[in-house]
């Protein structure tokens, strides 16, 4: 995409135009799902340092921000999350050279947040200014905005799965929210360090970065602190969450016992009454009737006080 001063914008994937702009246009170049070949060609052109090319090749890096030679690199990731499968959630990795005249975007897989930009400067290139600090800017607003959706959604189904714990008949496992809490430790795995990169980047006078943007960075640094102390109230949230499940699993676990220990208590009685009128003596049971009655009066009115006695005592 070229961004002429005019607010022209131009897209074209022709490899002629992979390259340093010319004077009073900004040049954004996208690469996704980069090859050995193509990142070849951004290091030749634009004489990128060999060990930034290195990281675009494998996308297993934190995010950070390093200052080069004419250039800023810059590291920082979106969040894919699948709720059928929260195992399957993965951050969306994306890499930027930030140039005088130029943005280079690099990342593996598509990423929503990065489209709409695309498309916003499609219908208006005055967005970006003709800087590629203003460019820049767009790019990490709309990466840090995607997680507040994510997060909305999240706090709705924490609140959800925290009513079924709290309430009987509704089955909630431990790996249920077990997913949640890694869900929670992958989304403060990447807003840690990322939050420390906006406030490099927010600082007056930081390499590329003019002043006038460095004042919209430091409202991107604002919105990941609302996403950091958000993630860290979830993390509470599931704490409760999984205490209050292991309590209920006590507490049936004990009403079980319980039942069980009362059941026990009634049929100890009966064995002794049943046993002691069992005795092989020609004076005992069923020798007379009045025994034969006396045993299952006994049968019937020992069990019978017991329960009188035990829900009386509330036990039940």
């Amino acid at each position: 995409m070229n961004i002429a001063a005019d607010a022209g914008v131009g897209v074209t994937p022709d490899l002629e135009h992979v390259g340093p702009a010319s004077p009073g246009t900004l040049r954004w170049i996208d690469l996704c799902e980069q090859t050995p070949e193509s990142l070849g060609i951004l290091a030749e052109r634009f004489r990128f340092h060999p060990l930034t090319i290195e990281d675009c090749l494998h996308f297993d890096q934190r995010p950070k921000l390093e200052v080069h030679d004419g250039y800023l690199f810059l590291v920082i990731q979106g969040y894919k999350v699948q709720w059928d499968d929260l195992y399957e959630s993965a951050p969306l990795e994306l890499h930027l050279f930030i140039t005088n005249q130029a943005v280079v975007t690099v990342h593996e897989h598509p990423i929503p947040a990065l489209d709409g930009v695309w498309q916003r400067l499609s219908m208006d290139g005055r967005l970006a200014g003709g800087r590629s600090d203003q460019l820049c800017y767009l790019i990490a607003d709309a990466m840090i905005d995607s997680y507040f959706p994510v997060l909305d959604e999240l706090m709705e189904r924490l609140d959800d799965l925290e009513d079924r714990v709290l309430e009987k008949h509704q089955e909630v496992t431990l790996g249920e929210i077990l997913d949640f809490k890694r869900l929670l430790i992958g989304l403060r795995k990447v807003l840690s360090p990322q939050r420390d990169v906006l406030a490099l980047l927010a600082k007056r006078g930081e390499g590329m970065i003019g002043d006038r943007v460095s004042v919209y960075f430091h409202d991107v640094y604002d919105h990941a602190l609302r996403l950091h102390e958000t993630v860290e109230s979830a993390r509470e949230l599931v704490g409760n969450v999984r205490d209050a499940h292991l309590w209920n699993a006590s507490q049936r676990t004990n009403e079980i016992m319980k039942q069980l220990t009362i059941l026990s208590a009634i049929f100890l009685p009966l064995t002794f009454i049943t046993g002691f009128f069992g005795q092989n003596f020609d004076s005992l049971p069923f020798h007379s009737h009045t025994l034969m009655y006396l045993m299952l009066f006994s049968c019937i009115a020992v069990p019978a006080g017991m329960m009188f006695y035990f829900v009386r005592s509330r036990w039940f």
